[in-house]
């Protein structure tokens, strides 16, 4: 709880997984993926409640067993690879309402971001209070430029694939671009319930550095997650 506002956790996690097979439950340095995000909510100094949102017995049964409830499991109509997320939420937010469970504030924690950390929870948490925010999102700076990209015809021609400002630069001239990192996901209940989605003009940035904004979705995010878990481990020894 924060300013008297209890706040919901809700980790989204089926079972199936189309880039990697199983991914929620992959061992992580020895630790199943999901397994870090319940840690890190369950770390936060504001977080009241955690719950996951699932459709597979195995993650229902080990997210139990480290700390985190599953008073329902997901049906299987939101559980296929073209759900999308908000329909997650507004389920699990139904659900709540109708067993008398009420939350003013809800955080999405997806399991795929191992390396947030719950102080970047908490500061998100103050961030939206400080700024009296609607919602908050978690982002971070772009890796490649977005000027330095674009489309191309059939034909492979490069005429005017740059932007004229961006001919002749360095990226250090060029203006920051960011990007959403998938980390958290922070809205007050009612603010989901009337926009069906945590951005609008009334969100505020939340911004993390790249080295925590990891989201796994293939074979080379997770070697990279657990090259910088293992730095961290040891920067903390």
């Amino acid at each position: 709880m924060f300013r008297n506002k209890k706040i919901l956790a809700l980790i989204p996690a089926r079972g199936g997984s189309k880039g990697l097979h199983r991914k929620n439950m992959r061992p992580l340095l020895g630790k199943p993926l999901i397994l870090w995000t319940i840690e890190q909510a369950k770390n936060s100094k504001y977080i009241d409640r955690i719950i996951v949102s699932t459709d597979d017995k195995e993650i229902a049964r080990i997210s139990k067993k480290y700390g985190a409830e599953v008073p329902f499991m997901r049906p299987k109509k939101l559980a296929g690879d073209n759900v999308k997320g908000i329909k997650v939420v507004s389920h699990a937010v139904a659900w709540l309402q109708k067993n008398n469970s009420v939350f003013e504030l809800l955080m999405l924690l997806q399991p795929t971001s191992p390396l947030r950390t719950s102080k970047d929870i908490d500061a998100a948490i103050k961030l939206l209070f400080k700024k009296n925010a609607q919602a908050v999102i978690s982002i971070t700076e772009t890796d490649h430029h977005p000027y330095f990209s674009n489309t191309l015809p059939s034909n492979g021609r490069m005429a005017n694939f740059l932007r004229p400002e961006s001919i002749n630069k360095n990226r250090q001239e060029l203006p920051a671009f960011y990007r959403l990192n998938g980390a958290i996901y922070l809205a007050y209940v009612s603010y989901i319930k009337k926009k069906k989605n945590f951005l609008g003009k009334n969100t505020f940035a939340y911004t993390m550095p790249s080295e925590r904004s990891i989201d796994i979705d293939s074979e080379i995010d997770f070697k990279l997650a657990e090259l910088l878990l293992r730095e961290r481990i040891k920067v903390n020894k």
